[in-house]
Formats: structure tokens, sequence, C-alpha cells
């Protein structure tokens, strides 16, 4: 298994649509894509599902999957070139940093699809809807762009809830199983490997859709708190 993680990481080295920690891309996206379409993320992406699945449910908008983990983007990477998706693309890189790689308004809409939960409330800052995210986000995000959670999670579900309440966020779309709608969205039926893996058990996907406001406020300390007395 080493070896293959290995030979997967120099792979995807050499691969067009896969750039890892690259410098100076800010503002640049639409010149790697060749084209001037809206850039969608899919954060904490792993094997890149949701960006392949939406990049052939919307092929006039580019996609982007962000993660850490080389080995398991290599999947969805090559996915993308055995298919001639040249709407996809991989960037390999700490969520923490995302950030730098993008310029103001230079993205249009967020995907965060199954991410760990962080289920001990005091990794609760982890969660990738916590505010010191949704902050980062911010620099980046179009003032209109949305944000999509989806997550068999209800820990995280209510989080994110809480989140965009206590923050004065703008929901749009609340679905606390989304499988029980009929008919189920056609972004919603892209399944990936951690939603097959069913971890949570919860048997039910909750999806969430939602607005940044153009500043985040700093009320950090009184979620803590409200996470702290909800969780324990």
């Amino acid at each position: 298994m080493a070896q293959k993680k290995l030979l997967r990481f120099a792979q995807i080295k050499a691969f067009p649509n896969v750039l890892e920690y690259p410098e100076n891309m800010q503002g640049k996206w639409n010149s790697f894509f060749k084209n001037d379409h809206p850039i969608i993320l899919e954060l904490a992406c792993g094997r890149g599902e949701y960006a392949t699945g939406l990049a052939s449910l919307y092929p006039e908008k580019n996609f982007i999957g962000v993660d850490v983990k080389g080995n398991r983007m290599y999947i969805g990477a090559k996915k993308a070139i055995d298919h001639k998706q040249a709407n996809v693309a991989f960037l390999r890189t700490q969520i923490e940093m995302i950030d730098q790689y993008f310029a103001p308004g230079e993205v249009s809409e967020i995907w965060i699809t199954f991410p760990d939960p962080q289920l001990r409330w005091s990794k609760s800052k982890k969660r990738l809807t916590h505010p010191r995210f949704l902050r980062l986000y911010r620099q980046f995000l179009k003032r209109d762009g949305l944000i999509h959670l989806k997550t068999d999670s209800p820990q995280l579900y209510q989080f994110t809830k809480l989140v965009i309440e206590l923050y004065g966020l703008t929901l749009v779309e609340d679905t606390d199983d989304a499988y029980a709608t009929d008919p189920v969205k056609e972004v919603l039926q892209i399944k990936t490997h951690y939603e097959k893996l069913d971890i949570a058990q919860s048997k039910k996907i909750h999806y969430l859709q939602f607005r940044l406001t153009e500043t985040i406020a700093n009320l950090d300390e009184k979620l803590k708190e409200i996470t702290r007395n909800d969780e324990q």
C-alpha cells in the first residue's frame, strides 16, 4: 500500500490538471482553464467525486477539487483526464491556506461534501463551516456566492445551522433528509466514497445552502460557549 501511494504521488506530479502548492495563482485560474467560466471549488475533495460529477453536469463551469491527500486526489484527477474533462482541476494544499490561491471574487461557489465533522467540541474550529474558515472563503468568494454543505453528520449539520443563525448568514436551502425529497435534486445524487461508507450511520443526508455576509462578525467565543454546552 505504501508503494502504491508513492507511485501515485509521483504520477500526479506529471498530471496537467493537478497543481501542488502552486505560487502566484491568484487571479489566474480562468487563464489556466482558458475560458472565463465561473469557478467552483470542492473543498476536502478526497477522490473528487463531486468535482468530476458536477463538471459532467455543468460543462459551462470550471471545477477545482482541493485536498492535501494526493493519494486520494489521484483517483479523481485520473478520471478527469480519462474522460477528457477539461473543466476539472485539482489543487493540492491545506484548506487553511486556501485564501493564498484565489483573488477576491474569483470563486463563484464552494461545495463542502462529507468533510471530517470533527466530532469533539474541542476541535470544532477545525470544522470547515466554522467562522475561521468562512472568513477565509469570504476573501475570494463572490459577494453573492453560494456555499453548499452535504453531510451525513447530524452534529455538523446542526453546528452549521447554528453558525448561519448566530452570524446572520443567509440561509438559502435547508434539507434535513436530501434523499426523501421527490425528485431528488440532480446535484445531490452524486455520491462520494465517504458517503457510501455511511460512517455516521445517521440514515439521513443533510444539505445546507447559504451565503456569507460582507464581513463575518467576531462571535467566536459565544459560539464556543454554545457549542460546548450543546455537545458535552
